[in-house]
Parts: structure tokens; C-alpha cells; sequence
């Protein structure tokens, strides 16, 4: 029986449906596109959530497909910041309560300004971390979207 995190528990808590993924954590490989092979999804389909910090309104999270990168410049923009840059993995289980590979926007220590990109809409179902490593939420993009209380943007952009 695979055990429920809080981000689980929020979607409980809302009554939104979902479905639970385990997989095999390997540590030296926690890249999105390595999670979603293991799940069976295109990298596309599979959301991480990065957390950056801006110049004016301090931490927000970032949700883009694990094919692409963020967009500093966008994220920056979106948030009202005039510069952003991701917050240190070290700092990241002291201001969301996870850590890399298990971040989540759903039911972190604290409720920081969410951002995903806009590519979250075209699937019917998305996969996002439920807040540790080996352990994948799978739900619909619009469920998220309100779970998560994000604003919608183009914050992503191809690797390379």
C-alpha cells in the first residue's frame, strides 16, 4: 500500500481524484525525463516544480513540462520581479519542506505564488511529484491548476 504525503491529502481534502505512481528512485538520476520513462509518460506530460526566488516578491514556484527549462526572463516577468534565479538545492527542504525530486506546489511549508506553463492545458492528465522521491500524482492539469491556486504563463522554453 503506497502511503498518502500531504499533497495527497490536500486533493482528499478538496475531492479531487487521482491516481498514485511509485517508481525506482535512482539518486544519481532524478531527471524529469528519467521519472518519466519510469512511469510510462512522455517527459512533456510529466510537471516539475522548481522554486526561484525574485528581487522584489521573494520565492515562488515554477511548474513546467520536464522537456524544457525555465524561462528566467518570463517567470520574472510574470511574477512582477525585475530579476529571478532558482533558489540553492540545499535551501529548498527549508522553504518547501522537500527536497529535490520530491518538490511539489501542492501542500509545501508554505504557500508561495504558483506559475505553470501554459502547455499544462493540452493534456488530460498530468503527472506532478506528491512530494517525495518514487512517488508520482497523476490528475487533470485543471485540478491541479486549482489545487495549486497557479497562475497560468508562458515560462518555459526548449532545452539547448
Amino acid at each position: 500500500m503506497t502511503q498518502k504525503t500531504n499533497a495527497a491529502r490536500l486533493l482528499d481534502q478538496m475531492g479531487i481524484g487521482y491516481e498514485l505512481r511509485e517508481y525506482e528512485v535512482d539518486p544519481e538520476d532524478l531527471a524529469a525525463e528519467a521519472v518519466a520513462a519510469k512511469i510510462g509518460l512522455p517527459a512533456g506530460q510529466l510537471f516539475k516544480t522548481l522554486v526561484a526566488q525574485g528581487d522584489r516578491h521573494s520565492i515562488c514556484m515554477a511548474v513546467i513540462p520536464g522537456d524544457t527549462e525555465l524561462d528566467l526572463k518570463t517567470l520574472a516577468a510574470a511574477s512582477g520581479d525585475r530579476k529571478i534565479h532558482l533558489v540553492p538545492v540545499k535551501d529548498l527542504q527549508k522553504l518547501t519542506g522537500y527536497i529535490r525530486g520530491g518538490v511539489t506546489a501542492l501542500a509545501a511549508k508554505r504557500a508561495y505564488p504558483v506559475y505553470a506553463d501554459f502547455s499544462i492545458e493540452r493534456f488530460d492528465v498530468i503527472s506532478i511529484s506528491a512530494g517525495v522521491r518514487g512517488l508520482q500524482i497523476l490528475l487533470a492539469p485543471a485540478d491541479y491548476l486549482r489545487a495549486a491556486k497557479a497562475t497560468l504563463g508562458s515560462i518555459a522554453m526548449s532545452k539547448g
